[in-house]
């Protein structure tokens, strides 16, 4: 991967986590809370959330757009992102 690739992906990397926290933040102590969801197949590669169906920890996702990997998002962001799911796929090989 080229450096100027790999700056690109930090900066939106960046931007999604400021962008969820900031959420996470602003619903927090409100009466209507809402949880963030999780959103399968649009990870980048070492940047899941949380475990996988084959790893065990987060950052270890081996491939971009991962079926099967996942970030948190606000409810409802998910189905406006293009290859973006509720529930993990089955890989296609």
């Amino acid at each position: 991967m080229k450096k100027m690739d790999k700056i690109i992906m930090s900066a939106i990397t960046a931007v999604f986590s400021v962008t969820i926290s900031s959420a996470i933040a602003t619903t927090k102590g409100s009466a209507t809370e809402q949880q963030p969801e999780k959103c399968y197949g649009i990870v980048k590669a070492k940047s899941n959330d949380c475990a996988t169906a084959k790893q065990s920890c987060a950052g270890s996702a081996t491939k971009d757009n991962q079926p099967d990997a996942f970030i948190f998002l606000p409810k409802g962001a998910c189905e406006k992102i293009v290859g973006g799911h509720l529930t993990a796929t089955e890989e296609k090989k």
